[in-house]
């Protein structure tokens, strides 16, 4: 059973925001509450992806929202993170594909790629006429990118790729993937260091290309999520990313996908409490009252009402400094830890709140608490985002 959601505005933050950044988000809203919350428990259930709502994501907008040209809306970071927090709203699965499509595939080829790469993926792309994968965690290397094993030897006018990927969103239906691998040198030696990491556009319809979807999930079950196998998969030598020179580039993909999740789980949280808030009004225990006229079901939805509201600050301050170009890394770590944690602790909550009824697909509960299980651990554990802040608190690595 899906509650109206209204908002949650307990601190008045709206009255801050631009007309424009409150009609980004009544759109988004709008279409969360039309398209996706009418299919979303079903897709869950079926493990589907709703490939039907690629391409009206993309006449709205969603694809790439905070670039300019090339077909893309030109918002803000502020208005983008709205985006990003009414799809999750409506389910991790659909904002995870929006990210990765604008802040993964996007994003690099905006800003490491050439004209051509430009001029010919990035329109279609924003239209959702064609789709993308972001391929940088391996089998092997997680939290530790820099032990990939991917490799790219060069042979004459191309290069040769061989590897694997893991935990690919997007990989069994995309049309192109941005593939990072380190570098050979003449004598068949992988590379080391950052410097030896390069990025490359891989079309998913080469020879020895394949992408095996990953079933058996039980998060993200709306979600297409893949595997990537490399094997002798040849690209012409123009398919290198020229700006992208190291891992770091591969690292700065990754942030702005973290900024869009530090939005995102906010979504998630807001409709967990929006449901335990109506499902407390409404469900009668002990001298036929409101559970909500219990003392301990109001300390929960305080908790989960001030976390949000905290959620909320940090995430439009964080955006606030994206847009004025003084945001750091840390910033973003910081968003996406607290947030995400936040998020997660709210769906547990909720879930207490509405006891049995909790685990069913009746409520939204049990489905944001096992998306958000899986988006505390991508794009950077909790712990890891622990560590770049300790770093920059304390100008020690403690990786």
């Amino acid at each position: 059973m899906a509650f109206q959601f209204s908002g949650f505005d307990f601190l008045h933050l709206d009255a801050t925001l631009s007309e424009e950044e409150l009609l980004v988000r009544r759109t988004a809203r709008e279409f969360v509450d039309a398209s996706i919350m009418p299919v979303i428990e079903a897709c869950f259930r079926e493990a589907r992806f709703p490939r039907e709502l690629v391409k009206p994501m993309g006449e709205l907008g969603f694809y790439g929202a905070n670039m300019e040209g090339y077909g893309c809306a030109g918002m803000s970071n502020v208005e983008y993170g709205f985006v990003m927090q009414e799809l999750e709203r409506g389910d991790s699965g659909l904002r995870s594909f929006v990210s990765v499509q604008s802040a993964l595939v996007m994003y690099p080829i905006y800003t490491f790629g050439s004209d051509e790469h430009k001029n010919a993926w990035l329109p279609a792309l924003a239209a959702g006429d064609k789709i993308g994968c972001f391929g940088l965690t391996e089998p092997g290397f997680g939290s530790n990118p820099a032990g990939m094993t991917t490799r790219a030897r060069k042979a004459g006018d191309e290069y040769v790729l061989n590897g694997e990927k893991m935990w690919i969103t997007s990989g069994t239906i995309a049309d192109v993937a941005i593939v990072w691998a380190r570098l050979e040198d003449e004598n068949g030696v992988l590379g080391e260091g950052a410097e030896s990491v390069r990025g490359f556009l891989v079309e998913t319809d080469r020879r020895g290309f394949s992408a095996p979807e990953i079933h058996g999930k039980w998060s993200l079950r709306a979600s297409v999520t893949s595997g990537l196998t490399l094997d002798e998969v040849h690209v012409p030598a123009r398919n290198l990313l020229p700006g992208a020179t190291s891992l770091k580039s591969a690292l700065m993909c990754l942030n702005q996908a973290r900024y869009g999740i530090s939005w995102g789980a906010i979504g998630a949280a807001m409709d967990c409490y929006n449901t335990a808030l109506n499902y407390a009004k409404t469900r009668k225990q002990f001298r036929n009252q409101p559970i909500a006229s219990h003392q301990l079901v109001q300390e929960k939805l305080v908790w989960m009402a001030t976390e949000i509201a905290k959620a909320q600050m940090l995430a439009l301050q964080v955006g606030r400094l994206k847009d004025a170009g003084t945001v750091g890394h840390q910033h973003i770590s910081m968003a996406k830890r607290n947030n995400v944690w936040m998020a997660l602790e709210c769906a547990r909550l909720a879930r207490d709140i509405l006891g049995a009824n909790g685990v069913t697909e009746d409520y939204p509960i049990m489905r944001h608490s096992m998306n958000l299980e899986s988006v505390k651990t991508y794009e950077g554990t909790h712990d890891i985002h622990t560590l770049v802040i300790g770093q920059n608190l304390t100008g020690i690595g403690a990786y």
